[in-house]
């Protein structure tokens, strides 16, 4: 009797909603009410460029990818990360910031300090090694990044075209007058 007991257990297994979740939720910019553009470097830099950090034995890229991956599980109730540059010879790269609720005006540089040098300063000081890339001054203050940000805000286009044909010719019109045809492909 015992060792059957448990033969049926496979239809009361439920996965845990994190596990679902993770690898399957795509970044909607359109569920976040704020974007910054990040821009990052290390603080007391012991680099000249990004290509100087294989003498520490550390990938940057791949670095970037797992913390920034990492941060995008524990935290896809309020922020997203993605990198946007990383250029091997320069010395900065830049990070999208996107927030789910907007951060109160006049305390975005409180708000955005504190994502920087407490959620995500560790993962790489410690657990990617970047401490072998700062010098003596960033491992006493024990800081990480100098950064500086923007608020990220689409312009308002016209949306009145639907997969390149226009709603109202009047667009194509330009603005002296002359009309003249242009020959496109048929899509």
């Amino acid at each position: 009797m015992t060792e059957n007991f448990f033969a049926d257990y496979k239809k009361f297994i439920v996965v845990p909603e994190e596990e679902k979740r993770v690898g399957t939720e795509v970044f909607a910019p359109e569920n976040y009410s704020a974007h910054y553009i990040l821009t990052l470097s290390i603080f007391d830099t012991r680099l000249s460029t990004w290509n100087d950090a294989g003498k520490f034995e550390i990938d940057i890229e791949k670095s970037i990818k797992t913390v920034l991956e990492e941060f995008n599980q524990k935290q896809h109730k309020k922020y997203h990360l993605q990198l946007l540059e990383l250029d091997k010879f320069t010395n900065y790269f830049i990070l999208a910031l996107s927030c789910k609720t907007k951060f109160e005006q006049g305390k975005e540089t409180d708000s955005i300090s504190h994502i920087l040098d407490t959620m995500l300063m560790n993962p790489f000081y410690v657990g990617q090694k970047w401490f072998n890339l700062i010098g003596e001054k960033g491992k006493v203050e024990r800081k990480l990044f100098c950064y500086s940000f923007k608020e990220y805000k689409l312009e308002d286009k016209d949306h009145s075209t639907i997969e390149g044909r226009y709603d109202n010719v009047s667009q194509l019109i330009p603005k002296n007058g002359e009309i003249s045809l242009i020959k496109s492909s048929v899509r």
